[in-house]
């Protein structure tokens, strides 16, 4: 079986599923498991690139407010023709941050012996888990991905009994900075998950544009900051969107030095299984507590003048 993914979440289901040495094509930006996607051709690119513009000016770029303009993906449909896939996996969740499934399968009407578009669209974490074993079935391992499916599940279960009973925090989580946009789908689940209460979006939510006096209204007991396809680093640079901002210093989580940066494309933004691995690093973040793996500073950085938690 030849597979071209289209999608960073699906190359790392697809890894997850040990398939990995199937994979023949995938986009630039899939880059999990390291050392093993890096041989991978790359079948698309971006239209601009991000690293030299603010949130604003990529916002902008790709639709704005309405978050319905054309993809930062372009498709290299030569490219894709050559690796002669047999199966071809994309998404049609969000129209910006991957190639949609209308796009592509106008793309693949247009090759020679016809393959396979499966499209994933999760919004929940048990979507992301069905996403799992609905691509196990269409790839040939059930098993496999029947076996993997209930680890990622109990992994969840020790999250929220590692949590239960513990004081529940009130969290904002921050997948844009400007404009603010609020984190929505799995993630509202992530926060519960880890023992928190999530503000401003709700589970499954494709969520929108937020003013900040929703964020100050909300006096958040914690902020995370995870926006989407940005590495820690560069959030960290563009903290000044929101320390500007008026009220920032009263909000009970600056206040109390619970304002933290995580790794979003890793764990937060794409809906892939790692999302897992992005609830037990809120159980720390929110409780200090641990959960699988120990939490490095790469993966939740505490800012905001105080020091991260050990775990």
């Amino acid at each position: 079986m030849r597979i071209v993914s289209l999608l960073p979440a699906a190359t790392d289901l697809v890894a997850v599923l040990g398939l990995a040495d199937a994979l023949v094509g995938r986009t630039h930006e899939c880059d999990w498991p390291p050392g093993t996607v890096d041989s991978i051709p790359v079948v698309t690119a971006a239209e601009f690139s991000p690293d030299t513009l603010t949130s604003r000016e990529i916002s902008d770029a790709v639709g704005g407010a309405a978050h319905s303009g054309s993809s930062l993906y372009t498709l290299d449909t030569e490219a894709l023709a050559a690796l002669a896939p047999d199966v071809v996996l994309t998404q049609d969740l969000c129209d910006v941050c991957a190639l949609s499934y209308a796009g592509v399968s106008r793309a693949v009407r247009e090759l020679d012996g016809g393959p396979r578009v499966l499209s994933l669209e999760p919004r929940t974490l048990d979507d992301v888990l069905d996403c799992l074993t609905s691509l196990g079935d269409a790839l040939g391992v059930p098993e496999r991905a029947a076996l993997r499916r209930a680890e990622l599940t109990a992994r969840l279960a020790a999250v929220r009994r590692l949590t239960e009973g513990l004081r529940r925090p009130r969290v904002v989580a921050i997948e844009w900075l400007d404009p603010l946009w609020p984190a929505g789908h799995w993630v509202p689940e992530q926060i519960t998950a880890a023992g928190g209460t999530p503000l401003l979006a709700a589970p499954g939510e494709h969520t929108k544009p937020m003013d900040w006096d929703a964020v100050r209204d909300a006096r958040p007991d914690v902020v995370l900051l995870l926006p989407c396809g940005f590495p820690p680093g560069r959030t960290v640079r563009e903290l000044d969107l929101l320390t500007s901002l008026p009220g920032w210093d009263d909000l009970p989580a600056v206040r109390a030095g619970e304002v933290w940066v995580l790794d979003g494309p890793a764990h937060h933004n794409r809906p892939g299984p790692r999302v897992v691995r992005g609830a037990e690093v809120l159980a720390h973040v929110l409780h200090g507590v641990r959960a699988g793996e120990p939490v490095s500073g790469h993966e939740a950085q505490r800012i905001a003048g105080t020091t991260r938690r050990n775990g």
